[in-house]
């Protein structure tokens, strides 16, 4: 035999792929604690570590003589040993896998392993791949905690093995799987039918349900008649149910459904109970900044706004008053059965304190009460019961400006008033601090008309006019215009302060509290009253004192 075992031996590599990466056949031949030994007819045996032949139990997945793919590493590596990895090898051989199943269209298995931004991890094989969260259900999952984990049959989209990149979709299967089934149910299905269902997922507006091969979607408004906060309150993943289809696209392949739609409506059967001004119990369902919800009867809600809930509160929040499941008395204020609206009252429910307040005090009657607010309009008076009265500005002080006569108060004092009037409609009740005392303006004026004359003292003087005493606590203005019928330039030198002078009152103004008066109107009246006596006078001296005389004054007219 011309040729040697080295010759054989140096040939037999020649028909090898020997180049690193290369997949090559082996034989477990020795298993040691730390690795394991095989022989893949080179140069010399590989040692591969143990654990990369150890299964997804923790078992060692081969004994001595069983054959297996490895990767060639490098043939020396430089100690005159062959490096070989069954890792790599494995890896090798999913990816030919997957290059199949890409290219032939077939459904390979998968387990979600985690979460990652837009979407979720999944091992395929020794491979891991990407799965957009657009394509892991054919509706989107609100939950999907029940899909991880666990083996579930995707299909490849994208396939690179150089950069690696694996992305898979579960919504092809489904789609692909339901295509024939959902065919088949769209040709049983029809408006107004009652089908039992599988809740499949539960977002925050409703819930899909799996009809047996096609979805439909179970609105959040369409699974009771009451309102109901979320899907999840009343529906479970998993529930079986029965539902109605409201409506149905079979172009689209889109099925509405209802549950509530299953029941009588309360609506058309219990508000017909219900009686507007009726007192009743409701239990508040839910909060709004605006009022609250509560159910008279099953299925059947009422509104009670804010400014039905308390006769003095208005501006509270909804929680200070009422809490949810807490059961509360009503009255029905308003029933819209077209719109679905029920209006409630819980104030009505007691005493209005503006009708008690009435029914307690008349116009005229004197209230203590501390000022609890100041406006720029008067004085909040707190008056009991739970309510306030208002003192315009214009009711604070006979004399002084509102604007003035309001500075002296402050918030928390107590001061004594007298009531005005009630308006129990616009709940509102009218007090005056001046009316406490008499009005000595009004007094005076009843008096004095326009024209009197009155004998009054100076009680101020400047160049243009003079303020007068009239009476205790009422006072007029002498313009300089009016203190002579002569030109006047500074008024100070004519008369004097403490000085009683004789007027005439010429002007009234009631509404501005205000009595203008005058010496030269007085000495024109003084004048025009002494010629109208001279001419008197003169006319008595003139008149005809005998019946002849008359006769002859008759005649000398006629005359004329």
């Amino acid at each position: 035999m011309s040729e040697n075992f080295a010759d054989l031996f140096a040939e037999s590599l020649q028909d090898l792929n020997m180049t690193p990466g290369a997949i090559v056949t082996a034989t477990v031949i020795g298993i040691e604690p730390d690795f394991i030994i095989v022989n893949a007819n080179l140069k010399s045996e590989g040692i591969i570590p143990r654990n990369q032949f150890i299964d997804d139990n923790g078992e060692l997945s081969v004994k001595i003589g069983d054959v297996v793919k490895v990767a060639l590493e490098s043939v020396e590596d430089g100690f005159g040993a062959t490096q070989l990895s069954r890792e790599k090898a494995k890896r090798a051989e999913a990816w030919l896998v997957l290059e199949t199943a890409f290219e032939k269209g077939d459904i390979i298995e998968g387990v979600i392993v985690g979460k990652v931004r837009g979407g979720f991890t999944v091992n395929v094989g020794s491979l891991q791949g990407f799965l957009p969260g657009s394509l892991l259900d054919m509706h989107p999952l609100r939950d999907t905690s029940h899909l991880e984990g666990c083996p579930l049959e995707f299909k490849l989209v994208k396939l690179d093995i150089k950069k690696n990149n694996v992305v898979l979709s579960r919504r092809a299967v489904l789609e692909e799987q339901n295509s024939a089934v959902r065919e088949q149910l769209l040709g049983t299905l029809d408006q107004g039918q009652v089908i039992k269902g599988i809740v499949k997922n539960i977002t925050d507006y409703g819930a899909f349900v799996d009809l047996g091969g096609l979805d439909g979607l179970l609105h959040i408004t369409d699974i009771a008649w009451k309102r109901v906060k979320h899907p999840s309150v009343i529906l479970s993943l998993g529930d079986e149910i029965d539902v109605k289809i409201l409506k149905f696209d079979r172009e689209k392949s889109r099925v509405s459904l209802g549950l509530k739609q299953l029941t009588p409506d309360p609506w058309s059967t219990e508000t017909q109970k219900l009686q507007v001004g009726e007192q009743t119990t409701a239990i508040v369902t839910n909060l709004t900044d605006y009022g609250c919800f509560a159910q008279l009867v099953e299925g059947v809600e009422g509104l009670v706004h804010v400014s039905e809930m308390d006769w003095t509160n208005r501006n509270i929040h909804p929680s200070k008053v009422v809490t949810l499941g807490e059961e509360i008395q009503v009255m029905i204020l308003d029933i819209d059965a077209n719109n679905r609206r029920i209006s409630l009252g819980m104030k009505q429910c007691q005493q209005n304190p503006w009708q008690s307040f009435s029914a307690k005090h008349k116009a005229g009657d004197k209230i203590s009460g501390k000022i609890r607010s100041i406006t720029d309009f008067g004085l909040f008076v707190s008056v009991g019961e739970g309510v306030d009265g208002l003192v315009h500005l214009s009711d604070i002080s006979w004399d002084k400006a509102g604007s003035e006569a309001v500075k002296v108060y402050r918030k928390g004092d107590e001061i004594e008033t007298v009531l005005l009037s009630v308006d129990i409609e616009k709940e509102r009740i009218a007090l005056s601090i001046k009316q406490l005392n008499g009005d000595d303006f009004s007094k005076y004026t009843t008096i004095y008309k326009k024209g009197a004359i009155v004998t009054v003292s100076v009680a101020e003087v400047e160049q243009n006019q003079a303020i007068v005493d009239l009476a205790e606590g009422v006072q007029g203005v002498l313009k300089r215009a009016d203190a002579s019928r002569d030109r006047i330039d500074d008024l100070s030198s004519v008369i004097r302060k403490g000085q009683e002078i004789e007027v005439m009152i010429y002007q009234i103004d009631s509404k501005n509290r205000r009595i203008l008066v005058s010496i030269k109107h007085l000495e024109q009246r003084q004048e025009q009253e002494a010629l109208d006596s001279v001419k008197n006078k003169v006319a008595k001296d003139l008149a005809p004192t005998t019946i002849g005389d008359l006769i002859k004054a008759q005649l000398e007219k006629k005359d004329k």
